[in-house]
């Protein structure tokens, strides 16, 4: 038998008001409101500069866009859910209170900065986030012994790494290009995202679909995350494009099979566990256009954006509105406004990616559009879910600590040690 595990288990629910402010219980709540205000907000900003509304020096660098996605947006997500779920899994406090609103005024100081003149401090604080995130995480983490994930920390730490690149290029005094920092920093992304999906995607298919038999194969699982790893070393050696769209082929396949084997077919009825499935096979497609790229048939922005809005775009949102669901002790099960969200993000998506191939002359306003259901998506997030981060659970108490013995399960990854999990440790 497993040895029990501490974990944060919700209180039995009792007939306490929820009208408490909260905002700053855990680090899921500020963050997820952050990110969803910023994704609604900062898109339309972007598309009015593109459209010649704005003046072009608002933004400093063309990467402005790409830099504000992925170490704004994305690293507002993933810090939330990382303090949450590192709560869970080693039952050690994460950031709360005052600690948890100098990370978020952090993250924040870091968007401001990126629209003034101040460029070396905008490279500090936007370099500083990650790290204080991996400090922050490492803790608890060293604290209960959790080696099973340790590897966040490195990873965060990298994505300090490839910021401050970009920044550095920005300012001249590093001779590396732009793009392979942001390449970089997907590359760090998408192993995150490949990792938690392993980990909960079949779980969450297998206890939300009776019947469902969503399985996993070790060989698949190394090879789909293996192939990940290599295209993040490949990314940073600026390996020749032949070697890019080789190892991005075997990953698309890898992950295909990897998806299959999840049986997405099953979920259409489920939107809180299809949405997962949807995101995930973006990467597939961002894999196979990656390939593409690189071999010169498609232009390398579609294959990122099958990424970045598909992929990061549709498995945040989902991730944002089930973890915010479960913490607040509200059912899990998505609502209207939630899958019009979800539709949206995949309309988003459709239209960035396949909009501008298929009528190259449109592409202006394929880009448009793929903004506005972009920004309608997450500004739909930011006022439902204002009320649920910003308010105590509706059992009027916080999670408490204890030991469980009951309800677990194997969450073992090929690459980890075997280790038993209760359900909720898995996602956070």
């Amino acid at each position: 038998m497993p040895k029990p595990l501490t974990i944060a288990e919700p209180e039995p629910p009792t007939d306490a008001p929820a009208a408490a402010f909260a905002l700053w219980a855990l680090g899921f709540r500020p963050f997820y409101l952050l990110a969803s205000v910023f994704a609604a907000l900062s898109i339309p900003l972007w598309v009015a500069q593109y459209a010649g509304y704005l003046p072009a020096a608002l933004a400093h660098s063309p990467a402005w866009h790409g830099h504000e996605m992925l170490f704004g947006y994305t690293l507002a997500v993933v810090a939330g859910f990382l303090f949450t779920a590192g709560r869970n899994w080693t039952g050690q406090p994460t950031p709360t209170g005052h600690a948890l609103l100098a990370f978020a005024l952090l993250w924040v100081a870091g968007r401001v900065l990126m629209l003034t003149p101040y460029a070396l401090a905008a490279a500090v604080v936007n370099a500083a986030f990650p790290v204080a995130v991996a400090i922050a995480l490492a803790v608890p983490l060293w604290k209960s012994r959790n080696q099973r994930n340790y590897f966040f920390v490195p990873l965060l730490l990298l994505l300090g790494a490839a910021v401050l690149a970009l920044h550095l290029s920005w300012l001249g005094i590093l001779a590396w290009p732009e793009r392979a920092s942001l390449l970089a920093g997907l590359d760090i992304v998408l192993f995150i995202i490949a990792v938690m999906g392993g980990r909960v995607i079949p779980m969450f298919t297998n206890n939300g679909i009776p019947g469902t038999q969503a399985s996993r194969h070790p060989l698949v699982e190394r090879l789909a995350l293996g192939s990940v790893l290599l295209l993040l070393a490949a990314d940073l050696a600026q390996a020749p494009a032949a070697v890019i769209a080789g190892i991005a082929l075997v990953a698309a396949l890898a992950h295909a099979a990897r998806l299959y084997r999840w049986q997405p077919w099953r979920t259409l009825r489920t939107p809180l566990v299809w949405v997962l499935h949807a995101a995930y096979a973006w990467i597939v497609v961002y894999l196979l256009l990656r390939a593409s790229a690189a071999l010169g048939l498609v232009a390398e922005p579609l294959a990122l954006h099958a990424l970045t809005v598909g992929a990061i775009g549709g498995m945040t949102l989902g991730m944002m509105t089930r973890t915010a669901r479960g913490h607040t002790g509200r059912p899990l099960v998505a609502d209207r406004y939630e899958v019009a969200a979800y539709l949206l993000v995949l309309c988003a998506a459709l239209i960035r990616v396949f909009g501008g191939m298929i009528v190259p002359d449109a592409y202006p306003g394929t880009l448009i559009g793929s903004g506005v259901c972009w920004s309608l998506a997450f500004a739909i997030y930011a006022i439902r879910y204002w009320p649920l981060l910003s308010r105590a659970r509706i059992d009027g108490k916080p999670a408490r600590v204890r030991q469980l013995n009951a309800q677990v399960i194997d969450c073992y990854e090929p690459g980890f040690k075997n280790v038993y999990y209760n359900r909720e440790s898995c996602c956070g």
